[in-house]
């Protein structure tokens, strides 16, 4: 049987395909990959425990409960998929430069340290603290993380096919 803590990520993962799922739904997910029965006390042990820190919360809809990711959540499951390695990213340059530029204040810290620890595991190179470039294709995460995250100023994305020669072969040899 599976670790809980593998439940937990099994979870997070179901959550971040789907705005809300009920319980039954969720354990049906689940359960369909796993050929040890249904471990639904370990699940609901799991539930639990992602809703105590704050990653997952229920909704009622008056005729069934629902699960669904807090912001917290749907960071760690930003976070889950760039560590996963199932990432689906072409090697092979486009020719356009992503360049993404953050700015949170101090109060945010903690989520400021967030996306630029997810940044460092896109393959982002800081240029400033809150300069980031990459040439790999990740600006439509960041994208949906600047919608789910509602940094419309605090988060800017750009995409160019043009940078000065020099900080080209800066980057292209790192």
């Amino acid at each position: 049987m599976p670790k809980r803590q593998d439940f937990s990520k099994k979870i997070i993962n179901i959550l971040s395909t789907k705005p809300a799922i009920s319980l039954p739904g969720l354990i049906d997910k689940i359960t369909s990959a796993n050929a040890s029965g249904r471990p639904i006390y370990a699940i609901k042990r799991s539930l639990k425990g992602l809703r105590e820190i704050g990653l997952v919360e229920n909704i009622s809809s008056g005729q069934a409960e629902y699960i669904r990711l807090t912001k917290e959540g749907k960071k760690k499951a930003s976070s889950l998929k760039l560590e996963s390695g199932t990432a689906i990213v072409d090697p092979n340059w486009d020719g356009f430069w992503r360049i993404i530029i953050l700015d949170l204040p101090e109060e945010r810290k903690s989520e400021r340290e967030a996306l630029r620890y997810l940044l460092k595991k896109a393959g982002f190179v800081a240029i400033k603290n809150s300069v980031w470039v990459t040439a790999y294709p990740f600006e439509h995460l960041f994208a949906n993380i600047k919608k789910d995250l509602g940094l419309t100023t605090e988060l800017m994305i750009i995409k160019t096919n043009s940078i000065d020669s020099e900080t080209e072969k800066v980057f292209k040899s790192i």
